[in-house]
């Protein structure tokens, strides 16, 4: 079985550790050409272990088959990467227990969102360059504050790192507000302002929304160490494009590639804090994360 995986196989294993279950459709449009050959290879990825998944029950219709990594995929991730398979904290009870998770529409929002941005390639050729997991930004610094996501999205002109907020509109706002103190406390301890975008549900919950972190916002003892933007999928789920509104400005909207205009202050991102330090001894082994775009496929693989 091992020879048969092509790179993108073993990158998909590593994507699901890193980022959890991911569906179909997040899978076809990150790695595949077409929806035909999605579903080929990772029939044959699950027959082999590779991959397990499961459907949800949803009200109406049918949801996609999510996908987990499979006991397979863990004994392979670990092999290329010279570590014990139980070293990786990987165990197949754990891997499915998302599937029953309260927080599993969010865990999907959250990676449909990133999914759909590493997908994208602008005119001018910019791109997603890092997707780190709720997980890893835990690891890291949920001493502070515990984001969604962290994503570093690049272009020829400009680069941004920033921090993800992915709102379902189930929650009450003050536990979106309480956050901004803990991105407040880090970039005070970090000494790098790095911007939070704030991605919700309806333009109606987007209202509300500015309205209580700008309250927030401005109680901070240098709110301007956090810069934040706002977006929803209202009219059009494109967050690349012209859809985030800073929370300083009334408008317009601007695209990824073009926030870090509006914040002139914005220094580069730290890319050095992208890289992982070693785990200590006996923690479970951070593995480096995958590249957000699967690997160009080679003649012959499926």
């Amino acid at each position: 079985m091992i020879s048969r995986l092509t790179p993108r196989d073993r990158w998909l294993a590593a994507m699901l550790h890193e980022h959890r279950v991911l569906t179909s459709p997040q899978i076809t449009r990150l790695a595949f050409p077409s929806e035909r050959a999605a579903r080929a290879r990772l029939r044959e990825l699950f027959q082999w272990s590779v991959l397990d998944r499961f459907q949800p029950f949803v009200t109406y219709g049918t949801a996609p088959m999510h996908y987990v990594l499979g006991p397979a995929g863990a004994t392979v991730l670990a092999a290329q990467h010279g570590v014990d398979g139980k070293d990786l904290g990987y165990r197949r009870e754990r891997a499915f227990a998302v599937a029953n998770s309260l927080r599993l529409a969010h865990l999907i929002g959250t990676n449909d969102l990133l999914s759909t941005l590493a997908a994208t390639r602008g005119r001018d050729e910019a791109g997603l360059t890092c997707w780190w997991s709720e997980a890893r930004c835990t690891r890291h610094i949920g001493d502070l504050v515990r984001p969604d996501a962290y994503a570093h999205w690049h272009s020829p002109r400009t680069d941004l790192g920033a921090y993800l907020e992915f709102d379902l509109g189930t929650e009450s706002l003050t536990q979106l507000t309480r956050k901004l103190s803990g991105y407040h406390d880090l970039a005070q301890a970090t000494g790098h302002t790095t911007p939070v975008l704030i991605w919700l549900p309806t333009t109606r919950r987007e209202t509300t929304a500015r309205r209580a972190l700008h309250r927030a916002w401005t109680q901070l003892a240098r709110p301007a160490t956090v810069p934040i933007a706002t977006a929803t999928p209202q009219p059009v789920f494109d967050p690349a494009a012209h859809v985030w509104l800073p929370l300083d400005a009334t408008g317009p909207r601007l695209s990824l590639s073009a926030l870090p205009d509006h914040w002139p202050d914005l220094a580069a991102p730290d890319t050095t804090s992208e890289h992982d330090p070693p785990s200590p001894a006996g923690a479970t082994v951070l593995l480096p994360p995958p590249p957000p775009r699967a690997p160009a496929m080679r003649p012959g693989d499926r």
